[in-house]
Parts: structure tokens; sequence; C-alpha cells
């Protein structure tokens, strides 16, 4: 047995945002993926994948049928039978591994189903995002389903508010484009749910909360509309005033060792750094208008581009 490829995801804008009503744009990430399998071979991962899926089988039991319901009884023989998630997305890194997860289960075990080949309404969308957010819960103790939504339909999702949600098309890929968008290893593993909390306690300040609503969710309304509509010399305005907002407002949520070189990009030009996703660790994504001249100022950086454009 070896199930279908789920892939990762990168949240270009609306990290967290989307949690307040921000616009947002996730999009697939295909350079990492994941399966379900049954194997043979018993190594380490794959023993201690299937611990893992034992007790998620057991918060699964748990969700309200009328919201999903899932043949449990052939996927607990599954597991039993030793299946496991192979999967090379990198956990907590912020794009997506227990995403895939849930799409992949989703796909193989949910009883009426919505597809990827059917006409994906808002209120499938919404419903999907719904059954996702409760799967996903598990894992962050608070998901927005989003994750998982874009493996599971392996496409570009625009969030226009927490009610409002569609499939979108981006931009073609210009390979020869100078600019991009990349991602940098911290070289640490983020934790989403203690970033989450941190964030839901900022959220009791008032000096905060107004930061977040005028300049925060502002910009990043305004990201997602210029990288759309192809805006390109408005995107970089925006997303620079991003990257301070950020540095300035969001600072636990950024690896110390990278509190520098967010600011240098800043002060170049050569670079703008934002969070991917909740921060803490993992990946920090960066945008760039001349990606060989970032590449050259970030040599000593673990370095993969995303998207050229």
């Amino acid at each position: 047995m070896k199930g279908p490829l789920f892939y990762s995801k990168i949240l270009l804008f609306g990290e967290y945002g989307i949690i307040k009503d921000s616009k947002g744009l996730s999009i697939p990430y295909n350079f990492y993926n994941g399966a379900l399998k049954l194997d043979e071979n018993k190594t380490t991962v794959a023993i201690e994948s299937n611990i893992s899926l034992k007790k998620y089988v057991d918060y699964l039991e748990t969700i309200d049928t009328s919201l999903v319901h899932f043949d449990i009884e052939v996927l607990k023989s599954d597991v039993k039978k030793g299946m496991y998630f192979d999967s090379s997305i990198p956990q907590g890194y912020g794009v997506g591994s227990s995403g895939a997860l849930v799409a992949a289960i989703y796909d193989k075990y949910a009883f009426d189903k919505i597809t990827v080949l059917e006409n994906l309404t808002r209120e499938k969308l919404l419903k999907l995002k719904s059954v996702f957010a409760a799967m996903e819960s598990f894992f962050h103790g608070n998901s927005s389903g989003l994750d998982p939504l874009n493996s599971y339909l392996s496409i570009p999702i625009l969030i226009k508010s927490k009610g409002n949600i569609e499939a979108t098309g981006i931009p073609s890929q210009n390979t020869e484009g100078k600019n991009a968008v990349f991602l940098i290893d911290s070289g640490i593993i983020g934790e989403t749910a203690p970033m989450v909390s941190l964030f839901m306690e900022k959220m009791k300040q008032e000096g905060f909360r107004n930061m977040l609503k005028n300049q925060f969710i502002k910009h990043t309304d305004a990201c997602v509309d210029d990288f759309l509509s192809g805006n390109i010399k408005s995107l970089f305005s925006n997303t620079k005033q991003l990257s301070k907002i950020v540095l300035n407002h969001f600072k636990p949520m950024i690896p110390k060792q990278f509190h520098d070189l967010w600011k240098k990009g800043i002060d170049t030009n050569d670079y703008y750094l934002k969070l991917c996703g909740s921060g803490g660790g993992g990946y920090i994504l960066g945008f760039t208008e001349n990606i060989d001249q970032a590449k050259a100022v970030l040599k000593d950086y673990k370095l993969e581009v995303v998207y050229n454009f």
C-alpha cells in the first residue's frame, strides 16, 4: 500500500493576521511531500510515526460525526498493521507537515468526502476548512484548517476573510525573473502552539490590537492584492513595511540570531524577511527584487528559492 502524495504549503501572506480576519494567500510547495504507507521494513521513523498515528486515531474518534465521519475500523486495522506517514516535510518548519497528514487521512478514510474534482463552491471550501480545522487541532491546539486544505486540494487558496475563501490563480512563474520568494532555514525547530499563545496574550493589549488592525492587516491585505494583480513595485513596498512591523512587534517569534539579519534586509533593500507560519524557528520567508544579490549577501545561510516572478 502506498497512498497518493500530499504536498507541503507556504502561507505567503496572512500569518497571525488571518486569526483576526486579514486576507491571506497560501500556495502548495511541491518540494516536500508525504504519503500513507504500509511497510514491512520496520524503520525507527516508521515505528515512531505509527505510534503517533495510534494516538491520532483515538483523537479522531472524538470528532463529531455530523461534521466528518471516518471509516474508523479500517483506519484502526491499517494502523495496527503498521501504517505510517512517510514524509519529507520537515516538522516545526511552518510548511504544513501536520496539514499533509490530515489531508492524507481525510482522503483515504472519510465517508462522503468532498473531492478536488467537484465544483468547489465557497460552501464546500468552508466545510472542508472546518473539517480540517477540527482534525488538525490535535497537533496545534487550535487550527484554521488552511494547511490541510491547501495540501488536500494542491491549489493556491485566497483567504478574503474568515468566512470567505476561494481557490485562486497566481501569476505564473518566470524562471528568469529576478524577483523571488525564498526560504531560509533557521536551523531551529519551531512549535506552533506556544507562539499562538504568545500572540493571543499580546492581543489583550489595546496598543497591539490597534497596530494589528491599522498597520499589520492593512499591509498584509495590500500584499495579497499586489501579488495577485502583479503590481510588483507596490508589493515590495508593502512587504518592506510588513517586515518592519514584524521586527518591531513580533520580535519573540523571530529567533534571536536573525534579528540583525532581518534589520539588515530592511536597511539595504537587498531582501525583506517575513515569518513563515507561526515563527519561533523553522523557515523564515524572504522576498527580494534581485535573487542573485540576495544569494550573495545571504551566502552563509541555507536558502531555497520557492518562486521566481
